[in-house]
């Protein structure tokens, strides 16, 4: 009997390992992370702003302006190439998503067709990302919809591939549903922590905003070390 018990034991144990279940092993040691000093472009807010109702829009609070990471973190996807489900843009060129440049004027982003739409950031080797920051459009207020973020070591995203953020509430573009935020546009972007997660491709997802069905991207940075 205490044969049959300590197998039973060890093999629940061996699932909640599997299943990507923490235990007191697994927590990582954050106590002497830094504030990476993520460097925020200036508000821009013109027009009148269009009406967000979302089902899982975000309540207007403080936004998340610092990212905390390893010694050694820095941005490592300045001038990475850039790939998307659009090859042609309406508007601007891909290289423009990783350029620095995040101001919010004409002439700093790039427009995407309508539907789900995705861009990739390629690192160019395996890295440790501990996160990624996006803005879409801060020109005026609005909230991009079926965000999602992956990374993976696979470029086509077909394998190994982990989900860092997904506010896609009811699986409406078939990429899983999520329980994460929609948000309000604005110069603060959006931080997403990934802790370290290993991989060399960055994969962002959206379908259209509130103000019109078109996909945006002003900036994507990336941090992390080798």
């Amino acid at each position: 009997m205490k044969n049959i018990l300590k197998t039973t034991i060890v093999g629940v144990s061996a699932a909640a390992i599997g299943l990507g279940l923490a235990t007191a092993q697994d927590k990582v040691d954050k106590s002497d992370w830094k504030d990476v000093g993520i460097k925020f472009p200036r508000p821009m807010f013109i027009g009148t702003p269009v009406a967000t109702k979302l089902p899982n829009l975000e309540k207007p609070g403080k936004p998340t302006l610092e990212l905390k990471a390893p010694e050694g973190t820095k941005k490592i996807s300045r001038d990475k190439p850039v790939t998307a489900s659009d090859d042609l843009p309406i508007i601007g060129d891909l290289e423009m998503i990783t350029d620095g440049d995040k101001d919010g004027a004409d002439g700093s982003y790039v427009e995407l067709g309508p539907d789900l739409q995705w861009v990739q950031i390629d690192l160019e080797k395996e890295h440790e990302v501990y996160g990624i920051v996006v803005w879409h459009f801060h020109k005026n207020a609005r909230a991009y919809i079926d965000v999602v973020v992956q990374m993976s070591n696979d470029p086509k995203f077909e394998k190994d591939v982990v989900t860092v953020y997904n506010n896609d509430h009811d699986n409406s573009s078939k990429l899983g549903k999520g329980d994460d935020k929609a948000w309000v546009e604005t110069n603060h972007g959006r931080v997403i922590e990934t802790e370290g997660k290993k991989a060399r491709y960055v994969r962002l997802y959206s379908k259209g905003n509130t103000a019109n069905e078109m996909n945006h991207y002003v900036e994507v940075e990336v941090y992390g070390k080798e």
